[in-house]
């Protein structure tokens, strides 16, 4: 393989906080729900104010500080539920629905009937949408527990997985109750909820109503809604942060990205601590698990393409820290697909041509969210790259021989791997000699084929599960 610039790089230990990896992976977070990019620093921001106004203790700010950064963390382990239940974007029902009173089915407003019409089996007739409708009007109660459930679970699994404690699990558990009980997962009802989800219900109202429509309505809404979706005197103190204009300070949606970021970072609880290796590697596990839980045909495959990439980095003679960047890089290659809605992912049929322009945006995306942390931009550059072929053929940048990384071409044959060695919706699954036969065809036009051979050699030598 060529000499590459990042063949070159100096090797040594990444240096990295907490707060730099979970404020930049957030924006995946956002891609999820459908929400203006930057809802989690914001929400992070409008948290903390009140926390601190109400004065929090400090060994609670930390817990609060966390589970506002990662509050949506297990969003996508209900898209593809979503997607069944709606017939449609589940993106757009998600993002939607966060402006609707949905705790009272048998009364709703007219901008929630245009929500359902707009994105309830947009392409069938009109008879079966007014009867999709229907129905999930009159499950409504059933669906928000199982959505809300799922999303619940999921969220304060992964926020333990990553290590940060029972109280950030605990808020991010309890992020939909109610103050009046009609919430879920568990109908808590006033002082039952968790201080913290009390929180970071407010806040999350408050960015997106103010990013989505205005602050005055933002405010007017959480009034209104004091003492049944919302804690009395939280309303109470962001009233007050907003008549003193303190509120809303850089972080508004048309804030500069950079300031928010440097605003959630300057609020960073307790010493600055860098990460270990095992503790980055865990943040990565539990991102990978965000993507892969987007949809049931790729459940595995993050950890798939990281156990290959890592055989055939190991099988090429890397050192150890570049194949630690390598199985990182792997874990971390689809973040951007979080923004593709499972109307797309899981299509049995094939794609249009709209659908696929829609996909071939998710490596880009990946990049972008990767390059906000400085010590991951070498592997943002990797990672972003998965898609592209030898023969300047693959997207999203067309990508020639010259520009790609000895370690861009070791996951993009892991990725094509662990793609074939899955069951998509539209084909059963392989076996190896029919994944092998496949990829065969493009060595070495369009994947690299001493990658190709240190994945057959692994494959033999049962380094990769087959």
């Amino acid at each position: 393989m060529p000499e590459t610039e990042s063949a070159a790089v100096h090797e040594g230990p990444v240096v990295i906080r907490m707060p730099e990896i979970l404020s930049a992976l957030s924006f995946a977070l956002d891609l999820t729900e459908g929400a203006v990019p930057g809802h989690a620093l914001r929400s992070c921001l409008l948290g903390m104010r009140i926390a601190l106004h109400a004065q929090l203790p400090q060994s609670q700010l930390g817990d609060l500080y966390y589970a506002l950064l990662l509050k949506d963390i297990g969003c996508s382990s209900n898209a593809a539920r979503m997607c069944q239940i709606v017939g449609g974007d589940d993106r757009a029902i998600k993002s939607g629905v966060k402006l609707e009173d949905w705790t009272q089915p048998g009364k709703p407003k007219l901008s929630t009937l245009k929500l359902m019409w707009n994105t309830v089996l947009p392409e069938a007739n009109f008879a079966e949408r007014i009867a999709r409708i229907a129905k999930i009007g009159a499950t409504q109660h059933a669906n928000n527990a199982e959505m809300i459930g799922l999303r619940c679970d999921r969220g304060a699994s992964i926020v333990r997985k990553i290590g940060l404690g029972d109280a950030t699990a605990r808020a991010v558990f309890s992020l939909d109750e109610h103050w009046n009980g009609s919430g879920y997962p568990e109908r808590l009802k006033g002082e039952s909820i968790p201080l913290l989800a009390r929180i970071a219900t407010v806040a999350q109202h408050l960015d997106v109503f103010a990013s989505e429509t205005s602050t005055e309505n933002a405010i007017a809404v959480l009034i209104e809604r004091s003492g049944k979706w919302f804690d009395p005197e939280l309303v109470k103190i962001a009233v007050s942060l907003h008549k003193q204009g303190t509120l809303w300070d850089g972080c508004l949606a048309d804030t500069p990205e950079a300031r928010v970021r440097a605003g959630v970072l300057a609020l960073e609880p307790g010493e600055s601590v860098h990460l270990g290796a095992g503790e980055i590697d865990r943040v990565c596990e539990a991102f990978s698990d965000v993507v892969d839980a987007k949809s049931p045909f790729t459940s595995k495959h993050s950890r798939g393409v990281a156990v290959a990439a890592d055989a055939i980095a190991a099988t090429l003679g890397y050192s150890e820290e570049r194949r630690q960047m390598v199985h990182r890089a792997a874990l971390l290659h689809d973040l951007g697909k979080l923004r593709v809605p499972n109307s797309i992912l899981d299509k049995p049929g094939k794609l249009t041509g709209d659908e696929f322009t829609v996909v071939k945006e998710h490596p880009a995306l990946t990049q972008q969210i990767l390059a906000r942390i400085p010590a991951f931009r070498e592997m943002a550059v990797i990672a972003g790259a998965h898609h592209e072929k030898l023969d300047g053929t693959g997207y999203p940048n067309r990508l020639g021989k010259s520009e790609l990384s000895p370690e861009a071409r070791i996951i993009a044959v892991a990725d094509v791997y662990a793609a074939l060695s899955e069951e998509p919706p539209y084909r059963e699954s392989l076996d190896l000699s029919q994944v092998a036969a496949i990829m065969t065809k493009d060595i070495p036009h369009k994947l690299d084929p001493e990658c190709y051979d240190a994945l057959i050699f692994s494959l033999s030598k049962h380094k990769i599960p087959a």
